[in-house]
């Protein structure tokens, strides 16, 4: 799970506008709009997924059903597939507009 936040607070560095010129020698110039928007949708993946995270830990265990020892792993994975899936389709939850509308005011 670490890794995942790594990345993406990696993608929202590189994300950040810069005072460079966007373009270095011998190479193309950079999609900065495409970059944002990815990291957008990145972040609101990672905030869904902590949503669901808590929505799960919220549910009170009853006892009826017996733990299996993957059940939490593969609820995390779940989670951050949906998550990302969320993210990725169409607008997303709306948060990722919102975010990439403040943030390219910026670039």
């Amino acid at each position: 799970m670490p890794d995942m936040i790594t990345d993406k607070i990696g993608l929202l560095k590189q994300a950040t506008p810069q005072k460079s010129a966007g373009k270095l020698e011998g190479q193309a110039p950079v999609d900065k709009e495409g970059k944002l928007k990815k990291t957008c949708a990145d972040f609101e993946s990672i905030l869904v997924y902590y949503m669901f995270k808590a929505m799960r830990q919220s549910i009170p265990k009853t006892g009826y059903l017996k733990e299996s020892p993957g059940k939490d792993t593969y609820n995390m994975m779940l989670d951050q597939k949906i998550a990302e899936e969320l993210a990725n389709k169409g607008k997303g939850a709306g948060l990722q507009d919102t975010l990439f509308k403040q943030l390219n005011n910026r670039l």
